[in-house]
């Protein structure tokens, strides 16, 4: 714990220092978040990852919880091996996914590297976590419940909206937020799937980073966490207050 934790924290510490070099203290400063928020080119890339991100989430939980309810509701051939594939992507290195995805987008589909094509690629391999989410989460679905909304009048449709998709809200929720980590902090693929003008906030930090450690990423990366925390105190905070 604390490997992981006392690093994190001197990040938070030195993103108030007023040195240009994090080796020494030199005083607390505040101008590093200052500067931060009048840098357009790191908030012109944090607004393209959460537009990625957005869109990936959206496509990803339809995509997840449709191919999750087929794969449960309905039996046809080659269905082994069709789940098979869809959970490929999850374990496939991220450099050939890349690769391949570049390959598809540039020779054989002719679409210009973009917003379009760095959705489509965080898509391809976010939306296999919210299918083992909503997956998991129907293996305990009751079908008399479902069967029960349908004598008492309901059309499938509304069976499933009023009464199995409340019991799936859950596993799309953590899904949709799992999806939308991913996407946001993705780098690998977003480098063979980017263009000029969509490049997202992980890309830009390590061509940062690359020149010189800026304190500025000390102040992003001190935000994030501290973003992080609030909302896993929140979810906590909540979640424990509904259990009582």
């Amino acid at each position: 714990m604390a490997f992981l934790y006392i690093p994190i924290a001197l990040l938070v510490v030195f993103s108030f220092n007023s040195a240009r070099l994090n080796i020494r203290w030199e005083g607390f400063s505040t101008k590093w978040y200052e500067a931060l928020l009048s840098n357009h080119v790191l908030l012109g890339a944090f607004q393209n990852s959460l537009i990625v991100a957005s869109a990936t989430t959206v496509l990803s939980t339809l995509l997840g919880t449709l191919g999750a309810w087929m794969l449960y509701r309905y039996r046809f051939p080659f269905q082994g091996a069709l789940g098979l594939l869809i959970f490929i992507p999850m374990v496939m290195p991220e450099v050939l996914m890349g690769v391949s995805l570049l390959v598809l987008f540039v020779q054989l589909l002719n679409i210009p590297l973009g917003f379009t094509t760095m959705i489509i690629a965080h898509t391809t391999f976010c939306f296999p976590f919210v299918l083992v989410a909503v997956q998991a989460r129907l293996q305990g679905l009751d079908p008399s419940q479902e069967e029960a909304a349908m004598d008492l009048g309901a059309t499938p449709f509304q069976a499933f909206r009023k009464v199995v998709l409340p019991y799936l809200m859950p596993a799309i929720i953590s899904g949709a937020l799992m999806s939308f980590t991913l996407s946001l902090d993705e780098y690998i693929v977003s480098v063979f799937t980017t263009g000029s003008q969509s490049q997202t906030l992980p890309l830009k930090v390590y061509g940062m980073a690359k020149v010189g450690l800026n304190p500025q990423l000390n102040a992003l990366s001190a935000i994030f966490i501290a973003a992080t925390f609030t909302f896993a105190l929140a979810v906590h905070f909540f979640g424990k207050k509904k259990n009582l």
